[in-house]
């Protein structure tokens, strides 16, 4: 298998069951005009999203990376009446195109974007009460995931599920001596998980047209 027929698959899939949608559409392009790198999710990591926003009904959900704010509106679109999402984001220029992007899509009301370092903000909102949230996704620096799941997991509840993305790294994740700091940061955050007595969890990989990476789930049970 390839990468071309992965990403043939992906347009199959994308094409089959992943509905056109303009708003979606222009956060990628706005992304993509603003120099953006093309990391968000695909559309039927996207769709998902959306699916376990709404197997959840969740009220409140919180996002580490939003980048351009796709990752983001699909979040949005499975949100329960009257849910809302907070979303972090460290880099301004990249909040500033999702703000445009959420405006657009006529979701400002219903998502919070925060700026900042997230490692700053998480413990702000741990003492601001803003927890528990519904659904947490984790897509941002790497070497920082074992401290992102630890803040994810304070701001959680029995029934809370964390996502987190890109945890299999082209394989590398199974490599103890890489030397890459993501792939160690993955590891370390997955020490902690498995030694974790509150919660249930699993990691499935995934190949796309953006090439073989995973997606880890994380259920608190208490």
């Amino acid at each position: 298998m390839t990468l071309e027929r992965w990403d043939v698959v992906d347009r199959y899939l994308t094409e089959t069951f992943v509905p056109a949608d303009r708003a979606l559409a222009s956060a990628l392009e706005a992304s993509e005009t603003a120099g953006l790198p093309a990391i968000a999710v695909t559309p039927t990591q996207g769709r998902l999203l959306e699916l376990l926003a709404r197997l959840l009904q969740a009220r409140k959900v919180l996002e580490i990376g939003t980048l351009g704010g796709y990752s983001t509106l699909w979040l949005a679109r499975g949100l329960a009446s009257c849910g809302r999402i907070l979303t972090l984001e460290r880099d301004p220029h990249h909040a500033k195109v999702a703000r445009e992007s959420f405006a657009r899509a006529g979701r400002s009301g219903e998502i919070e974007p925060r700026e900042g370092a997230a490692l700053d903000v998480l413990p702000q909102l741990v003492s601001e009460g803003a927890g528990p949230f519904d659904l947490v996704f984790v897509d941002a620096d790497k070497p920082s995931l074992p401290e992102y799941f630890t803040w994810s997991l304070r701001l959680s509840r029995p029934g809370t599920l964390i996502v987190v993305d890109n945890v299999v790294r082209e394989g590398e994740v199974a490599n103890a001596a890489s030397a890459d700091t993501s792939v160690q940061g993955v590891r370390r955050m997955n020490d902690l998980i498995s030694a974790e007595p509150r919660v249930c969890a699993t990691t499935l990989q995934v190949v796309s047209g953006k090439g073989y990476d995973g997606l880890a789930f994380v259920l608190v049970e208490r």
